[in-house]
């Protein structure tokens, strides 16, 4: 394993700490956990907290700051955070207007989220939560119960963060949420694994002309494995399925193209020219996209490709200012 790390068991503590110390003016890390807070937050406003493993960046903390996230809590590398840090980072940021949770459909996550939830209500904090599912590839595995959590949850961020800008009540941002999450859907491929720190060697193998199609964000398997393929080619095969899962015919979407941490954004573009035209060919009309590395998967090489259907409500709350170290393409304008 060749990594730029001092010692692995200090990656995300340090990680973190180097998040703050880019950031000083958006976000400050607390003492307690690898957690980074909104700093100047609104106040009177719903709060929203996500998280989970390390190792996605700039998912999540990436996207705290104004009008998305006011804390996000992360895990190791991974690995989910536990319910004590989770409830921290509702402590920092709760306000009357009540916490709003999202969590990614992995079972770890569910499970501390939820009991973090469940300790914030019975100390009168209103904390209630949405799970994102967006991955088509995988409806049950060994690390879910249903679809998969994965890119499409920025998407979702951004929805709900700009709904409680507004100061919209918790039930009206939970819904809008729940629309965005209902409304998204993801599939990835890759074609080299990734290698987490502390286990030093590649969480999967692939031949040299193979690829996984349908991947999940921490190297799980995905659909199957087959013969490397162009990248119009593997755009087509994720497409197929998410078009199975989402009607897009005659409607107006927004596309993400995320990179896994290791896939140039030569290449990222390449695929956006060809989502882009397949996308035109079938009268689905785009009205934003985003390219880049949104939620990777530390070094893996890969993509996937996320569309959000969108209404009015969706629209304008996709382009409401968003301020954060990671939104970039159209929002902090």
């Amino acid at each position: 394993m060749k990594k730029f790390i001092n010692n692995a068991d200090d990656v995300v503590e340090e990680m973190t700490r180097g998040i703050a110390k880019a950031y000083p003016d958006k976000l400050e890390k607390l003492d307690y956990g690898a957690i980074l807070c909104r700093k100047q937050r609104k106040r009177g406003k719903v709060a929203l907290v996500s998280g989970g493993g390390s190792g996605h960046e700039p998912a999540h903390a990436g996207f705290v700051g104004e009008g998305m996230l006011d804390a996000a809590a992360s895990g190791a590398v991974f690995t989910s955070p536990t319910p004590d840090v989770v409830l921290e980072a509702i402590h920092s940021v709760a306000a009357d207007a009540g916490v709003l949770l999202i969590v990614k459909n992995y079972t770890g996550d569910i499970m501390n989220f939820e009991l973090a939830e469940e300790m914030a209500n019975a100390e009168g904090i209103r904390t209630v939560h949405v799970v994102t599912n967006d991955d088509v590839a995988v409806e049950n595995s060994s690390f879910t119960v249903g679809r998969r959590g994965v890119a499409g949850t920025i998407f979702v961020h951004k929805c709900a963060g700009a709904k409680a800008e507004l100061g919209a009540p918790l039930e009206e941002v939970q819904a809008v949420a729940q629309k965005t999450a209902d409304n998204v859907r993801s599939m990835g491929a890759a074609i080299l694994p990734c290698t987490v720190p502390a286990a030093g060697t590649p969480g999967f193998t692939l031949k040299d002309d193979e690829m996984e199609i349908g991947i999940g964000i921490h190297g799980e398997p995905g659909t199957h494995r087959e013969k490397l393929k162009t990248a119009d080619e593997t755009a087509d095969i994720l497409l197929d399925g998410i078009f199975r899962s989402l009607d897009c015919d005659g409607r107006e979407v927004a596309v993400l193209i995320n990179g896994s941490g290791a896939t140039p954004l030569m290449e990222l573009y390449i695929i956006n020219n060809h989502v882009q035209d397949v996308l035109k060919a079938k009268g689905i009309r785009v009205y934003r996209s985003l390219v880049g590395n949104y939620m990777t998967s530390i070094d893996m090489a890969g993509f996937s490709i996320s569309l959000l259907r969108l209404d009015d409500e969706l629209k304008e709350l996709l382009d409401a200012r968003a301020d954060t170290p990671a939104w970039k393409e159209f929002g902090g304008e």
